[in-house]
């Protein structure tokens, strides 16, 4: 954000810009490599240990526009996000966000907010089938063409073009959008977050390449293989395809602990009490196993002596065989001359079992079910594979708790299953899961109709489901605490108006430029993208005052204080100055005070400076124009 800093100890409010940090961290790191303003590159390789020829040769995955995708996830964004609380549902409380844009610029928008923030991504990117719509970026304008593919621009829009299996560049069309997103997405989680990701065969192996560079080998969890139809069709050529894959990186493995899965009725009815212990139920287990050292016999209470099977030894050592004997946890059989086993206790068994790599339809859904989802919400025949919710469910069970307040994040929102999964999962365990989805408004041409509504945008049709997902969920007793709504944001260009100077008319371009901001925005546009620029959550609560005549917004999670009055005079000045010191005194608590306003606003430099002078000398030492 173009700011005129009046008087600041903080950073400048701009986007991120990756490369600087990176850059800075490098010269923490080694500051022999930098010198005359820049890196010494040679010096890096010789202190990191790299010979001259080790890029000559290597292994990877290499394809045309991969230097680019790079410089592409690492160039701040242009953009804002413009609220929509018309669009919304309880904009004031709700703590989920809707994002209607493309999702590469809105991952840049969002990285001070949420960065290492987000426990779980999941995300269901195009398959690449050749009917997928692939998003190619503009790596110059790329606010500028999402608008115009997205009928805002001045072109009056153009339909969003597949990615065509005979275009020659299939699969590198397919890595170069997903390559900067999951690059992206890396820096989103938490230490113990995790990502999921569904994919079909045909680029399951590009897509474990690409996540292996960015999120490194030692961070692959799994590669869970999902049953997403029970039938056989018949009719295939080779074979019947019945699954999808889905990979699951950590940000950090050893930091991930993901929780057992619930033991189904299966599973529960190998515990019994047959002797009415006092621990209750349990199942009989070996006493031996495959390894170990141990094999000498042991002689129970009883009488009866055990030694382990040949080529097996001993589980227990001699102490805690005769403390599970006197507490009576060896089960000898009816008769007490079987073969001793040990009881396992369900109430001391970990909670849930170890999840496997295999999902079946009957634990995970399927795509019928997936249908029967949107079906039971009066949403059915407009969404064409979407994934069921129970499969989201599993994930959240595995990679969430449900009072911690986790922040889901899916940035290929799709029909809004991710969403609709949190509110599901909330509303049975009385969590407070967060979601952030993002959607593209992709057209669905021609619209497709659902009871009395037509949907014509895939960003619409998941708002509506979401939207009834929540209804469904109260009228099924979910509490009043649930969280049902969503706060609805676009992608658009920014508040502040670019600088292009006209050389061969630069008065009249510096005389056009002294209103920066865009007209016709609000106050709660300009708001949320200084929220953004700061690194606040765009679901923060906002407080809105009169102070001397001036609408007034203090957000207490900065602390930050904003006007954009248009007529701030030096007569209104000290009258406007008491009441922001006064709010700021009781915000000071949470920390030292921001306070913005709009550059344009103030009638002269002497009211600015009169401002200026009256905060700092009641303690507010950061005062910033935009």
């Amino acid at each position: 954000m173009a700011l005129d800093r009046v008087r600041s100890s903080g950073p400048a409010l701009g986007h991120p810009d990756p490369v600087a940090e990176n850059v800075s961290r490098l010269r923490d790191l080694f500051p022999e490599a930098f010198g005359d303003g820049g890196i010494d590159f040679a010096v890096l390789r010789q202190l990191l240990g790299i010979g001259a020829d080790a890029d000559a040769e290597r292994y990877g995955l290499v394809w045309h526009g991969k230097r680019e995708a790079r410089e592409i996830a690492l160039t701040p964004s242009a953009g804002t996000l413009l609220p929509c609380p018309e669009d919304s549902i309880d904009w004031d409380r709700t703590n989920n966000l809707l994002i209607e844009g493309d999702n590469l610029e809105v991952l840049k928008l969002l990285q001070k907010s949420y960065a290492g923030k987000v426990k779980l991504i999941y995300i269901d990117p195009p398959y690449n089938t050749g009917k997928d719509f692939v998003y190619r970026d503009d790596f110059r304008d790329s606010i500028g063409r999402y608008l115009q593919l997205t009928g805002q621009g001045d072109s009056g829009g153009r339909k969003l073009a597949s990615n065509a299996e005979y275009s020659g560049r299939f699969h590198t069309n397919w890595l170069n959008m997903m390559y900067p997103r999951l690059k992206l997405a890396r820096t989103f989680l938490r230490d113990d977050g995790a990502m999921f990701v569904s994919i079909d065969d045909g680029e399951v192996g590009n897509l474990r390449h690409i996540c292996d560079e960015l999120f490194g080998e030692e961070n692959f969890v799994a590669n869970v293989v999902w049953q997403k139809k029970y039938t056989r069709a018949n009719d295939a050529r080779w074979f019947s395809d019945n699954h999808d894959h889905i990979l699951v990186y950590a940000r950090r493995k050893d930091a991930l602990q993901l929780h057992g899965q619930s033991r189904n009725e299966a599973q529960l009815k190998s515990y019994s009490n047959p002797d009415d212990h006092p621990k209750g139920p349990w199942k009989a287990t070996p006493l031996h196993a495959k390894s170990g050292r141990n094999t000498k016999p042991f002689t129970f209470r009883n009488g009866l002596t055990w030694a382990p099977p040949a080529g097996t030894y001993r589980r227990f050592n001699d102490e805690s065989m005769r403390r599970m004997d006197e507490m009576d946890e060896i089960w000898f059989g009816v008769d007490g001359k079987q073969v001793p086993q040990r009881k396992t206790f369900l109430s001391e068994a970990k909670k849930g079992v170890t999840p496997t790599t295999l999902w079946t339809h009957q634990e995970a859904g399927h795509n019928h079910e997936a249908n029967n989802d949107l079906k039971a919400l009066g949403l059915g025949g407009v969404f064409d594979n979407p994934k069921p919710v129970r499969l989201v469910r599993m994930m959240l069970d595995l990679a969430t708790d449900a009072d911690a307040g986790h922040v889901v994040m899916d940035f290929f929102a799709g029909s809004g299953t991710t969403a609709h999964a949190v509110i599901d999962a909330n509303a049975a365990d009385g969590g407070n899961r967060r979601f952030v989805c993002i959607q593209l408004p992709e057209p669905i041409d021609p619209p497709r109709r659902a009871g009395d509504t037509a949907f014509s945008s895939i960003a619409d049709f998941a708002a509506a489901r979401i939207g009834r997902a929540g209804e469904a969920a109260a009228k099924a007793g979910a509490g009043n605490g649930l969280d049902r709504g969503f706060r609805r944001l676009k992608l658009a260009s920014s508040n502040i108006r670019a600088w292009w100077p006209d050389a061969g008319d630069l008065e009249s371009t510096l005389l056009a430029s002294v209103e920066h901001l865009v007209q016709g925005r609000s106050d709660l546009d300009i708001l949320t993208e200084l929220l953004l620029r700061l690194g606040l959550d765009p679901c923060v609560s906002v407080e809105k005052r009169q102070i001397a005549g001036t609408a007034v917004y203090g957000v207490e999670a900065g602390p930050l204080i904003a006007c954009f009055g248009e007529t701030l005079t030096c007569d209104l000045v000290e009258g406007l100055g008491a009441g922001i010191i006064a709010w700021g005194e009781a915000m000071a608590a949470k920390g030292p005070v921001r306070v913005v306003f709009r550059d344009s606003g103030f009638s002269d430099d002497v009211a600015k400076t009169n401002m200026a002078a009256i905060l700092d000398q009641n303690g507010i030492i950061e005062m910033r124009a935009l």
